[in-house]
């Protein structure tokens, strides 16, 4: 699309009037973080099993001694020998977080239906360092909403991003977040999902600051131009 052309005054005083909205959108996520901080929680009351680089571990082991726990829900279908492209492209941004995260008392870890074996060979190839256990066999992922079994697919029941709706996909995006208090209950505090994971995806943030911004408009979908970083 053209673009004005303006001295640079007229720029200044255009990038001024946008600071104003742009401040007004920071207050308003402020108060949405706040809200999510505040929502009530839900106790866990199923004992889930995960398998990691040093075997067998529990939810509450994935918490490494600290009080929260930050899930991404990584799409990796058990039959899969590959990571879902859009996850890695989000994964992408993962290495480097998480020892930040540990100082301020949060572990984080991604989580995948595919057998472990099948992840770290994954995680190896595309030079990834963030922790990652395999949920294979659990109930986990359909507990919390990212994996649907035929049935519900067909029935129009895979309940995702707090809707029913019908889906040929056994496998979406998420995030869930937990809490362990000092008597070692667990508690499920937030989950999102779809357009609720952007912001961990800082290459589309770098993106959305351009001219060009994403550029998706003209594909079949969104992501058509995405591939893995090993494939371009």
């Amino acid at each position: 699309m053209p673009h004005q052309i303006v001295s640079h005054e007229e720029w200044l005083k255009a990038r001024v009037e946008l600071l104003a909205a742009e401040k007004e959108f920071t207050r308003r996520r402020d108060a949405i973080t706040r809200r999510i901080r505040e929502l009530p929680w839900e106790r866990v009351e199923k004992s889930y099993r995960f398998e990691g680089p040093n075997g067998a571990v529990s939810l509450a082991d994935l918490f490494e001694g600290r009080s929260q726990l930050l899930i991404y829900h990584f799409m990796f279908n058990p039959d899969w020998n590959e990571g879902c492209k859009s996850c890695s492209f989000w994964a992408d941004n993962f290495n480097g977080i998480p020892i930040h995260l540990n100082h301020r008392d949060v572990t984080f870890t991604a989580i995948s239906r595919a057998p472990f074996a099948k992840l770290d060979a994954y995680k190896k190839r595309m030079g990834w360092s963030f922790p990652w256990v395999s949920s294979y066999g659990s109930d986990f992922n359909y507990d919390y909403y990212v994996s649907f079994t035929p049935e519900q697919n067909t029935a129009g029941k895979a309940y995702y991003n707090y809707r029913a709706r019908s889906t040929a996909l056994a496998d979406e995006v998420g995030i869930s977040v937990f809490y362990k208090n000092e008597s070692g209950e667990l508690f499920h505090t937030y989950s999102c999902y779809s357009r609720g994971v952007d912001l961990l995806n800082g290459a589309y943030n770098y993106l959305d600051l351009v001219p060009q911004g994403r550029d998706e408009d003209g594909f079949k979908f969104t992501m058509e131009w995405l591939r893995r970083h090993d494939q371009y």
